[in-house]
Parts: structure tokens; sequence; C-alpha cells
């Protein structure tokens, strides 16, 4: 099995490229002339954009392949007060040059919208947020140039009382959602609520493909084993970029997961600077022979630092034979 490791959108190695850069509503508020302040808030989404791509230039530098751009590209995109504002139509050369950085070499890049995207809810206030977060999101992979191979990564949401009921709400929803923006979406477990057995049922009946998170799965499962359900979530990505796959064929894109390490005993749920190796790599040898490519997002607070060391201790294991700095084989 070959795996490349990826993290998420800010680096701890390169000084002074925030991809997140903001301008609180306040400090917007507080600017007399509209037209200025809209324009401020493009020379910041400029600026995020340029960032990204350093980081990008960065990651090809350590051969990474895989990376999760930041949702705060462009500060205050969606706010009630820019209701008339579109900023991706004013930053398409800056998008384009970042898309096309991402092409040329190979990367595979995606999105996680914040958790308040959430497809379960009852409220239909909530629903419409949801709805134009994801549109968002999909207008900037579609501003990069991205087709559906880039996705968005999103969980089904709260239970609101009744965890059966807010699934088939999510089904319900989802259905609704523009195919384009449905190509764009995978489903990924939580640590509180939807299990990975959850998860895999309904990303199978919604004909998305399932990110397992196996940190997530650790606190928050009904004694299944990750291992048990990985030839169902491995089979969600054979569509994952069209629907006229053939049958029996491999994935258009290798299954994603994402990895990390409890912070302590007392926080298992949050997140450690690093991850650990031997916990990780005793997954792989059980999914090794039935997963020919693999992909892991990492998601520690060290971020690309805790690539590279995990990188480097997953090298110290016999059966791991290095490929790169950032992918091996196992």
């Amino acid at each position: 099995m070959i795996v490349r490791l990826g993290y998420v959108a800010m680096s701890t190695l390169v000084n002074n490229a925030s991809p997140s850069k903001m301008m609180t509503v306040a400090n917007f508020s507080k600017l007399a002339d509209r037209e200025a302040a809209i324009r401020k808030l493009e020379r910041i989404g400029a600026e995020n954009l340029h960032n990204t791509l350093r980081l990008l230039r960065h990651n090809r530098a350590y051969e990474i392949q895989v990376y999760r751009l930041s949702s705060k590209l462009i500060p205050l995109i969606g706010h009630d007060l820019l209701e008339d504002w579109d900023p991706i139509a004013k930053l398409t050369a800056e998008f384009e040059e970042v898309g096309n950085y991402a092409k040329q070499n190979e990367m595979r890049i995606s999105f996680h919208p914040d958790h308040f995207t959430v497809l379960s809810t009852h409220r239909p206030d909530v629903l419409d947020k949801s709805i134009a977060d994801l549109e968002r999101h999909a207008a900037m992979l579609d501003a990069l140039g991205l087709g559906p191979e880039a996705k968005c990564n999103i969980h089904i949401g709260g239970s609101y009382g009744d965890k059966e009921k807010a699934g088939e709400q999510f089904i319900t929803q989802f259905r609704k959602l523009r195919p384009e923006i449905q190509k764009r979406i995978t489903l990924e477990n939580d640590d509180k609520t939807f299990t990975a057995m959850e998860t895999v049922e309904i990303a199978e009946r919604v004909g998305a493909p399932m990110v397992l998170d196996i940190h997530h799965h650790q606190v928050n499962n009904d004694g299944e084993e990750a291992v048990q359900l990985w030839p169902r979530i491995q089979k969600t990505w054979l569509n994952s970029v069209n629907s006229d796959q053939p049958v029996g064929a491999a994935p258009a894109l290798p299954p994603k997961i994402h990895a990390s390490s409890p912070k302590s005993e007392k926080e298992p749920r949050s997140h450690a600077d690093y991850v650990e190796a031997v916990p990780l790599l005793a997954f792989l040898r059980d999914i090794a022979a039935v997963t020919p490519n693999l992909d892991i997002m990492i998601e520690a607070k060290m971020k690309d630092q805790a690539l590279l060391r995990l990188m480097e201790d997953c090298s110290r294991h016999k059966d791991v034979i290095p490929l790169s700095q950032a992918s091996f084989e196992i």
C-alpha cells in the first residue's frame, strides 16, 4: 500500500504565511467608506491566496501532495452585511494562479467547512446558511479550476434528540443539493454524535465517499473495529469523481482518512501536537492487503512539522519503505 501524508491549512515551518488573515465585523463597521472597506477585504483575500500559493510551493519542496485549504481565505464572505458582494469574481486571477500550481504539481486539494455547516438541522435558517456555505466552497474550487476530485468534507451534524430522525433529515437535505455540490462532498464520522458505522451507512445511501477519522472512531463507537468497517468505507470511494466508473474499477481517488492522537487521557477528544506512529501503523498494516493507495490528512497542532515527524517515526519501522519526504509504502 502506498500512503501519502498531508496537513491542514497552516504551516508551522513557514513564517508569516497565514492563509486565514481576517477582518472582524466590528472593524469593518468602523470604516465609514463602505467601498474602501470592501476593497480592504479583497486585499486581505488576495494576501491569503498569495500565502496559500507560498504554502503550496513549500509543500512541493517537501514533496507533500495532500493539502487542505483554509475555509477562511476570504474574510467575512457570506456575512449578512455583505450579501451583494462577490469577492470570488474579484479574485479570479489569484484563484487561478493557486489552482494552476496545484494541478501542475498533482496536488490533492480539499476543504473542510466549519462545524456550523450542517444538513441534519430541522431549522430552515440554519439549513439555508449551510447550503450557502457549501455553494461558496464549491465556487472557490471552481475558481481554482479544480474538478470534482477536489472535495468538501463535512460531518452529518447534530442529533437534535433523535439521531435516526436527524440522519434521515440529512439524507433528504443532501439529495436536494445541486448535483455539482453533491459530487464535491465527502462525509466524516465525528467524535460525539454520528459514529463511523452510522456515517458509512448514510454515505452508502447518498452515494458520497466517506473519510474515516480514526481518532474520532476511537472515542465514539458502538464496539465496531475500524478495520472491520474499512471494506465498506473503501467501497464508497469507487465513484468518487463521477458515476460512470465501470463495475469493479479502482477508486478514481485514493480513499482518505484523518489521523490524529489524543492530547491526553483527560482530553481524549482534543488533538495532540504530533501523531503517534505505532497505533496508526497498526491500522495501516491491517488494511494494506486490500488498499493499494491511501491518503492521510494529519490533524495535529504542529501541522507540517507533525507530518515530517510522523514520516520520520514511520520510517524507523522495517516494513515501511520511504518513497519521498511525505509518502511511504507499507
